[in-house]
């Protein structure tokens, strides 16, 4: 028996510390979580495989570029390890407390401009290395193509083609400067190229599955050579027609997707990050994103590195073309050429927000609804993340429940405008049940009237409908034939916001037919409000 009773007391001991010394062998060592632009996505199971590898927990969050930027401006506080945005714009526009290091670029890609192949023959345009900003806007201006582009305040890639605008009409200075950005025939000229802009997005990852998706409603856009690359790879594999890839001859930008370390005092986390950057830059693992369509080292890629099953010359790829980059303005540069772009250069919005104040919205879910949309309407408040209105936007606000509320119509930019907005969302009480099918129906018939006046589409249109729970379907078959009738409804993107208990699937149908966004609000209502305005 005391054999038996020493024999337990050993294993219980052996036991114990094997719950010590089991997690520390075989789990993680590390923990790292890292903030990173969409246009990563493709390349996470790089880092997941090294991480399994070396016992480190690699956790990335994918955000949009004022995303990332306002994160890095919480400094020490930001719950992000390293940060990875597309250019180094966004971490000289957020780090102000200089808590960022060892900062390295790990890979290279343009912004480029793909269009169907058809129209680029029929344009003259397949082979030429000369094509410049200059041609593009007057072939979208003459109706040749529907031009595609994200947001420039929302999404590196529409930054990056936005600041090449301004540097290509401004002549192809040096360095951009304030100056540049006085002069009315620079900015005169940019407002009309950002005018052709047919459909816009938050994210280039987005754009990207978007004209894949739906290549009837699409033509051409200017995003990541990468992403270009996938895309094609994508069409071909549904039997559609490739892009031809345009490298613009002026304002040409690349994206240099530097990887930075956020030093909060953690030796642990610094050296684990060491480790995963030394190797992203390794051979191997340069090499595995070369077969991605990234482009390393520097920007120009030899022939005999590059499989050309990957980048193909009949796409229009040209690894002997010597690329050089429009240079990256000073800070104050990029801030004031964001701000012009988001207040006065961009195609103006007219947005229908589609507001659920059903029974089961009140109380705090109606709360939070309110303080979303005061962020948005509040010039001040929006200005924090690149979304304030310009003097030209049209908001129209859409209440419903079992009811659909009466329509309001806000113009412009106006502080007494946008107060009487306010006061309205303020206003608005809780009660009934949820019918947003009649609620998109007369959303419709607001953008209508300016469909009759012919100047619908000198706008970014779009319905933004937000819900927390499942809807009538009673009218959902009057919905759809008022949008197959109407001759624009499914040119209208509805993007759906689920709070609470929403009936993905009916929100997601929606966005199947118009070619909209799915944005779940989980604990956070504000940010999915913002991210989905960031969509026009």
């Amino acid at each position: 028996m005391k054999r038996l009773a020493v024999f337990l007391a050993v294993a219980v001991v052996i036991v114990g510390a094997a719950a010590f010394i089991l997690p520390s062998v075989f789990g993680p060592s590390s923990r790292l979580h890292i903030v990173s632009g969409s246009e990563n996505r493709a390349l996470e199971p790089i880092i997941q495989d090294w991480a399994r590898a070396n016992r480190t927990e690699v956790e990335i969050t994918y955000q949009g570029s004022v995303d990332i930027a306002r994160a890095l401006g919480e400094g020490t506080e930001t719950v992000y390890d390293a940060v990875w945005p597309a250019h180094s714009i966004w971490i000289e526009l957020g780090d102000t407390d200089r808590v960022v290091k060892h900062r390295e670029s790990i890979l290279r890609s343009p912004v480029v401009l793909g269009i169907k192949r058809d129209i680029a023959q029929r344009l003259d345009w397949i082979g030429r290395d000369n094509i410049t900003i200059q041609d593009i806007q007057a072939a979208a201006g003459a109706d040749e193509f529907r031009l595609a582009m994200t947001s420039a305040t929302q999404s590196n890639s529409g930054a990056s083609a936005y600041f090449g605008f301004l540097y290509a009409l401004a002549g192809d200075p040096d360095v951009l400067t304030q100056d540049h950005l006085a002069d009315t025939t620079v900015l005169d000229g940019v407002r009309d190229l950002l005018a052709q802009i047919d459909r816009s997005s938050g994210s280039s990852g987005w754009l990207k599955d978007s004209f894949v998706g739906h290549t009837d409603s699409f033509d051409a856009m200017f995003n990541y050579e990468a992403l270009m690359i996938e895309a094609n790879q994508s069409l071909e594999e549904a039997g559609q027609q490739p892009l031809s890839i345009i490298y613009p001859s002026n304002g040409l930008s690349v994206a240099d997707s530097p990887l930075g370390y956020v030093d909060k005092g953690d030796a642990g986390k610094e050296e684990a990050f060491l480790k995963l950057q030394e190797h992203l830059l390794s051979e191997d693992a340069q090499n595995e994103l070369l077969s991605l369509g990234r482009r390393t080292g520097l920007i120009g890629l030899s022939a005999d590195r590059a499989d050309p099953k990957i980048w193909r010359a009949d796409w229009g790829i040209d690894l002997e073309r010597s690329i050089a980059p429009v240079p990256a303005p000073t800070s104050d540069v990029i801030g004031q050429a964001l701000s012009l772009y988001q207040t006065e250069l961009r195609k103006p919005s007219l947005t229908v927000w589609v507001l659920d104040v059903s029974g089961s919205m009140r109380g705090e879910p109606l709360s939070e609804l309110k303080s979303a949309m005061n962020l948005l309407l509040d010039p001040e408040a929006a200005a924090v993340n690149l979304l304030q209105p310009s003097a030209r936007d049209v908001t129209i606000i859409l209440p419903f429940s079992n009811r659909t509320g009466q329509p309001v119509v806000f113009k412009g930019a106006d502080p007494t405008e946008l107060r009487k907005a306010q006061n309205m969302v303020n206003g608005l009480r809780a009660d009934g049940g949820t019918d947003l099918y009649s609620a998109i129906v007369v959303a419709l018939q607001q953008l209508d009237q300016y469909a009759q006046d012919d100047t619908l589409f000198d706008y970014l249109p779009a319905i933004v409908a937000m819900t927390d729970g499942a809807s009538d379907t009673a009218r959902r078959a009057d919905m759809l034939q008022f949008m197959g009738q109407s001759g624009f409804g499914k040119d209208i993107p509805i993007h759906a916001i689920a709070f609470g208990k929403a009936d993905e699937s009916q929100l997601k149908e929606l966005n199947d037919a118009t070619i909209g966004r799915l944005f779940k609000a989980g604990d956070d209502l504000a940010k999915a409000l913002r991210s989905a305005k960031g969509y026009n």
